[in-house]
């Protein structure tokens, strides 16, 4: 029996709260009574319509009807809050003794539009008149002593199955924010508010949590001290400092882990930015000291910013330009690995000049057609320096590296200061200009570079062992790949020092025709080689390249057709037996075709032409007979037996040897 007589007296218990609420609670009185505080706190109507029925859980209070709070008067787009019903619960403390007390308010499926104005007021500014007509402090901003909300409190604010919209009349930006659960409690007069909220934003769900010291001067948009944290999928955001809304200003410390984007774009409903690996494909995060001005600039402050492995030290300060904005950042970092900036997917979604670059190919193996996009150079001017301990570009590796970039109106210059590169440096600018189209240029001074190690990250290839300088003074225009390298003009010129090249013997081969003079074991070293090239509409001519060793000297001309891709050069390797530089014996070398499939071959037939001395003709005699096993047909010559078999046996090696070292395609 004792559970019966439990259970009735918490049906009694109950019928006595109902009574309590039914006399005590006159249920008009609460309505107004809400309606007057809020108004009275904020400066705006609240009305409620339909019947307001009593409630005693779990709030001693009332239950209204629909309610609307009105807007500014400056909005065009409804109510700043329609709800379905609101709850109204009353202290009940306060309620025995006489002391009326609002310390609950409900709304159920709440629709709250937030929007900033043109001329930045917002519609949450609550301004209640003063006895002076004014609208609070008398420089025309509203003060938190003219405010209801200074001695306003409140031990629960919920909400439930709301729906919320943001609306800047500036930009014509809308975002809505659906399935808003939130609750909020402020305990004392103008302290702090303790406030979580969830929902669905373009699909995707969201939580925010934090404080907000003195809330009362944070509804009238001072900068009061804030802690916030927010998450969606993989995305967290964290906010320690101080923040204010009339207009935004924000100073404290942002710490923010964004995975790869796609769940904060889509929660933006923004698509996901094309990044690259190293870039921020995979993982993107940053933490510094974050300053958001009353003006609108945006400042960064010894920020350290995580790209998928590269980890920099950032200090960004980005304000309002005339027309675009304007950024000015110093980026600093250990070694960076930008390798897929050169592989051939890079593992991006495509975007990007780059990307455009390497992609719908012309036939034939052509360079690419497809349009660049250079949208991103006209969307706003910078300077921006950068310092790194190393680059990584995958198929080339930088030492210490500073440089500056520049964006202004579309034109970007890249200053190189200093690249460590291959034993030597690179100083020089690029310039890449959009101004109605694209034009781009480079002055660029190479010195001292290693061929060997350079090479090798390069081709792969490892028999060209010396060092030397490079100039490279180039330009072109075009709006694709293929335009540009058929548009190339400029000139170039190269000196290298002592060296050698390995797998390759030209004095022995010029000397003895043997094909012994190729492969492991062999080797030319020379003193010097030099060129000098000009560019004309995509064509490099070069007729004074010039090889000098003990017993060697060659020279070559020729052209590349740097937009067909093709090769016509003549390469005339020349034995100088004599001290004085005289006589000797010279075997052409031709190369020609397209760059997919060169074409290398001797041409023997301007070796026969050639005036050679009595001695050195015996000596291709002897060696044609004796090593080479020439005889000869009937009614031929052992000098053209030997320039036959030489043609067979030579052209084949020669044209291994000099495919292994030019690299072949």
């Amino acid at each position: 029996m004792r559970w019966a007589i439990r259970l009735a007296g918490v049906v009694l218990g109950l019928g006595v709260l109902f009574v309590i609420a039914l006399v005590l609670v006159p249920r008009e009185r609460v309505a107004e009574l809400a309606a007057a505080e809020f108004e009275r706190a904020t400066g705006r109507a609240l009305t409620i319509e339909g019947e307001v029925r009593p409630s005693v859980w779990p709030k001693l209070g009332v239950r209204t009807g629909p309610v609307t709070i009105a807007n500014a008067d400056w909005s065009r787009e409804g109510p700043l809050l329609q709800a379905a019903s609101l709850e109204i619960g009353l202290d009940t403390y306060g309620l025995m003794t006489g002391v009326w007390r609002i310390d609950r308010i409900a709304l159920d499926s709440p629709v709250i539009r937030l929007e900033r104005a043109a001329d930045g007021r917002a519609n949450w500014d609550f301004d209640r008149p003063d006895p002076a007509g004014g609208t609070g402090g008398g420089d025309g901003a509203p003060s938190a002593e003219g405010r209801g909300f200074a001695g306003f409190t409140l031990d629960e604010g919920v909400i439930s199955g709301g729906r919320l919209l943001w609306i800047d009349h500036a930009t014509g930006r809308r975002v809505q924010l659906d399935a808003l659960d939130a609750t909020a409690s402020l305990p004392e007069p103008g302290g702090a508010a303790a406030i979580t909220l969830s929902g669905q934003g373009n699909g995707r769900g969201f939580t925010v949590a934090g404080t907000v010291d003195e809330a009362a001067a944070f509804l009238s948009g001072q900068v009061v001290p804030v802690r916030l944290s927010a998450l969606t999928g993989a995305a967290r955001i964290g906010f320690d400092g101080r923040l204010g809304t009339a207009p935004l200003a924000v100073d404290g410390r942002l710490d923010a882990v964004l995975g790869d984007l796609s769940d904060l774009m889509a929660f933006l409903g923004r698509p996901q930015p094309a990044l690259k690996p190293g870039l921020g494909q995979r993982e993107v995060s940053v933490a510094g000291q974050l300053t958001r001005t009353k003006g609108g600039s945006l400042h960064l402050r010894e920020a350290d910013l995580l790209l998928d492995g590269n980890r920099l030290r950032v200090d960004a300060d980005l304000t309002r330009g005339e027309k675009r904005p304007r950024l000015e950042a110093k980026l600093r970092g250990a070694v960076l690995d930008l390798s897929a900036l050169s592989a051939k997917d890079g593992g991006a979604k495509g975007g990007g000049a780059a990307a455009a670059g390497r992609g719908r190919a012309a036939a034939g193996g052509g360079w690419s057609t497809t349009p660049f996009r250079l949208g991103a150079l006209e969307a706003l001017d910078a300077a921006v320096a950068i310092s790194a301990d190393g680059v990584d570009l995958g198929r080339l590796r930088l030492g210490p590296t500073r440089a500056i970039v520049t964006l202004d109106r579309a034109r970007a210059v890249i200053d190189l200061r200093e690249v460590a590169a291959y034993g030597g440096g690179i100083t020089g600018e690029v310039v890449l200009n959009a101004r109605g189209g694209l034009s781009v240029g480079a002055d660029l001074t190479l010195t001292g570079l290693a061929t060997e190690p350079l090479l090798r990250d390069l081709a792969g290839y490892d028999r060209l062992a010396t060092t030397g300088d490079l100039r490279l003074k180039l330009r072109s225009a075009g709006g694709s790949m293929d335009a540009l390298m058929r548009g190339v003009s400029g000139t170039a010129s190269a000196r290298f020092g002592k060296g050698e090249m390995r797998g390759l013997d030209v004095a022995r081969m010029v000397r003895t025709l043997d094909a012994g003079s190729v492969g492991e074991g062999a080797t030319t070293i020379f003193d010097s080689v030099t060129a000098s090239v000009a560019i004309d509409k995509g064509v490099a001519r070069n007729d004074d390249l010039t090889l000098t060793a003990p017993l060697l000297r060659a020279t070559g001309a020729g052209r590349v057709d740097l937009g067909g891709r093709s090769l016509d050069y003549r390469l005339l390797p020349t034995l100088l037996p004599r001290s004085d530089g005289g006589g000797g014996v010279t075997v052409p070398v031709l190369i020609s075709g397209p760059w997919a499939n060169l074409r290398y071959r001797l041409d023997l037939e301007a070796l026969v032409r050639q005036p050679v001395e009595r001695e050195l003709k015996e000596r291709l005699t002897d060696e044609a007979a004796q090593k080479l096993g020439v005889v000869p047909d009937a009614g031929e010559s052992l000098e053209d037996a030997a320039k036959r078999r030489a043609r067979k046996a030579l052209e084949k090696e020669a044209a291994r040897a000099l495919e292994k070292m030019l690299g072949g395609n």
